[in-house]
């Protein structure tokens, strides 16, 4: 019976110290207005007034860390190349895939996961026959399913993140 009382004094003593003293009654003149201070509401102290941040245009944001794809973007443009001259021979397109397919390792083993994903999607369009394009595929998603997030759709990966010289 002794915890009630004791209860009750407390509940009186947080709300008691949940008062704004610094609230006064303003009144209806326009000098005393002035300086009085101004009664803020629960709206004030959301984010609904708060100015809104530009939104990410950009649907997938690169993540992992930068490298140099030089390289390979060479061989991944000298195989497109090599298979407009071809007519889209199978030899040119397997060609492709693979170059595609070095790409997408590298940007895997950086940890830039959708945009590793777009290049393995390529090599499997260009060599279906790539298994292993197919298998990291999945391994890539499956990263993202424990993540809780969605892979990127196909045409929707960004590309990879920019290298700059002093970052070797």
């Amino acid at each position: 019976m002794t915890k009630f009382p004791l209860l009750l004094i407390s509940a009186v003593g947080i709300l008691s110290g949940c008062t704004n003293s610094n609230i006064r009654p303003i009144a209806n003149s326009e000098s005393s207005t002035a300086n009085a201070p101004k009664a803020e509401s629960v709206i004030s102290h959301t984010t609904e007034n708060q100015p809104m941040k530009p939104a990410n245009t950009a649907k997938w944001t690169p993540g992992g860390e930068a490298i140099d794809t030089k390289e390979l973007d060479a061989t991944v443009m000298k195989a497109e190349k090599g298979l407009t001259a071809r007519d889209s021979s199978p030899d040119g397109r397997k060609a492709l895939g693979e170059a595609f397919f070095r790409r997408a390792v590298a940007l895997t083993e950086a940890r830039q996961y959708a945009a590793a994903i777009g290049d393995y999607r390529r090599s499997l369009k260009n060599d279906p026959a790539n298994t292993d394009a197919k298998t990291w595929i999945d391994k890539i998603t499956t990263i993202y399913a424990d993540m809780r997030r969605e892979p990127p759709k196909e045409g929707d990966e960004p590309p990879a993140l920019p290298f700059t010289a002093s970052e070797k």
